[in-house]
Parts: structure tokens; sequence; C-alpha cells
């Protein structure tokens, strides 16, 4: 796959830095779900995983290192020279997931899924804004992975399960 570069704006959501591609340069990625990316951002080096906005596009957060090392900010205008990697980055497991994984011995379990399983079952356990519901899903992943479940069922890939920066899938608004 040829290398994608286009610029675009870093906006604030929420407190989060984002950075929303143009949904034109989107449309060259592999997928509409999460996809993995190296390339430069203002001639700086750079791995991320690229999370789809719910309406066909993708962005990432945007670290304060990473802020600092690409000298930009909100409302800044940057430079990405981005393709597709073929090896997914290993995701962070939340502590409330961890701590329920080790509780039910089954940490082995989630080390021999593929690695993208293991971002969908944190995608898909994220996926609400209800507190209540995350515990449950909590609940079903150490249930279906201790009965040998790979990936969870039954969500729409194509949208976006960060509630911080998210309403019904939808990114927040950037403009």
């Amino acid at each position: 796959m040829d290398k994608i570069s286009f610029k675009a704006k870093l906006y604030e959501i929420n407190k989060w830095r984002i950075l929303r591609f143009p949904k034109q340069y989107s449309e060259g990625l592999p997928s509409r779900g999460m996809v993995m990316i190296q390339g430069t951002i203002n001639d700086i080096y750079f791995e991320t995983a690229l999370e789809p906005d719910g309406m066909g596009s993708h962005w990432f957060r945007v670290s304060d290192a990473l802020s600092e090392s690409i000298k930009a900010d909100i409302g800044d205008t940057v430079s990405l020279i981005i393709e597709p990697m073929k090896a997914w980055l290993e995701p962070e497991i939340p502590l409330d997931l961890e701590g329920a994984l080790k509780a039910a011995g089954l940490m082995e379990q989630w080390h021999a899924i593929t690695t993208k399983a293991r971002w969908e079952w944190i995608r898909w356990i994220r996926f609400t804004h209800n507190p209540a519901t995350a515990e449950k899903r909590i609940e079903v992943a150490c249930s279906m992975l201790g009965a040998g479940k790979k990936r969870p069922c039954c969500f729409d890939q194509s949208r976006c399960t960060v509630a911080a920066v998210s309403k019904g899938g939808i990114l927040l608004a950037t403009d």
C-alpha cells in the first residue's frame, strides 16, 4: 500500500487533543474499523492505533509527549505521511479489566488470543457511557474467555468506542 500524505488540524474534545483524518485520506486505509499506522507527523516518527470516527474516517489522541515533539498544539495544522502496519500494537489493558482477568485466572487465555482480538475486547467493553454496563461487559468477557471464546460478537467495529469523546458511536464534533 502506498504512503498517504496530507495535512490535518489538531482539535480538542473534552480536554483530549485529537487529530481527525480528512475522510478522503481515511478511504486509502485498509479498514473502516481500527487500523494500526506508522509514519511521520511534522517529520517526527510515530506509530499509533487509529480509532474509527463512526462516519467513515479515523482519528487518534495526540499525547502530550507527541504534541511537544511535533511542536504543535490545538488549532495547529500538521503534516502527516502515514502507512498502515501489518502488525497490531499491543493495547494497554484497562485496570478494571486486568484486575478481573487476574482474579479469574484468565491472564494466560488473554495472552493466548491475538493482539487484534485483545483490542476488540477492550473496544467492546469501553463502548458505553454507563459504568455499570462496562462492569457487566467485563464479567461477560471473563466468562466468554473462560469458555474459550476468542472475540466478542455483535458490535459495529466502524463506530468510535471511546466514550469520553463520542456519543452513539460517533466522534463528537471537531469544528
